[in-house]
């Protein structure tokens, strides 16, 4: 993992007002929990209305955040994180990883880490913990839970972002409508992902955006 290493005034009010709002993004379909393949520039189109980062700023790249206490290196290479122990609502996030200009990372690295619903983190081994690398179209899916919020912080969702041979972003992932959002004092509304229920849990989407060009 060691050698994986401005937005504008208007769009902060934008945000910032869409915290309140619930989420009517509609969300990429699952079949069999797959996510059907969907263009970058599509993609973006969908999130006009949504808290997440739409790939039409060119300066708005994905803010950073703080790594925190818990983070663990050489976590394993796997797209579930679902496993024994790992207690919570069933939670899918998919999203790309995107350049300031809209172009699909392939092959970016992304190592994710997590408490489990009871927001406890599993510091003894990997549960809750692991890395994967987007595809050819810049896409990323993770299956995960929902975490549980703990003493001083709102759920969330650590992630390392790196595109190849470039510097790693770290940053974290938050849930719209968390009553603890208002109290958190690392909470960025520009990280809100969007969330769905579904049959199964719930669905989220977010867009990684690298300060590339």
């Amino acid at each position: 993992m060691e050698k994986y290493e401005h937005t504008s005034h208007t769009r902060r009010q934008m945000l910032q007002a869409l915290v309140a709002l619930p989420t009517t993004l509609a969300l990429t379909s699952y079949a069999g929990l797959r996510v059907r393949p969907m263009t970058p520039e599509a993609f973006a189109q969908t999130l006009e209305s949504s808290p997440t980062p739409a790939c039409t700023d060119a300066d708005d790249v994905t803010p950073r955040q703080t790594e925190g206490p818990y983070y663990k290196r050489s976590s394993p290479e796997r797209t579930s994180l679902l496993a024994p122990g790992l207690t919570g609502t069933s939670l899918v996030l998919t999203g790309y990883v995107l350049s300031r200009r809209c172009q699909p990372i392939a092959r970016a690295l992304l190592d994710f880490w997590q408490a489990d619903g009871h927001g406890q983190y599993d510091n003894q081994g990997f549960r809750g913990r692991g890395h994967q690398f987007t595809d050819e179209a810049g896409g990323y899916r993770l299956e995960t839970v929902v975490p549980g919020a703990y003493f001083g912080r709102t759920r969330h969702i650590h992630v390392k972002v790196q595109a190849p041979n470039r510097p790693i972003l770290t940053t974290q992932l938050y849930f719209p409508g968390e009553s603890r959002n208002a109290r958190d004092g690392l909470f960025n509304p520009a990280l809100l992902m969007a969330i769905q229920d579904t049959a199964d849990g719930k669905a989220a989407q977010f867009n990684l955006i690298l300060d590339l060009s």
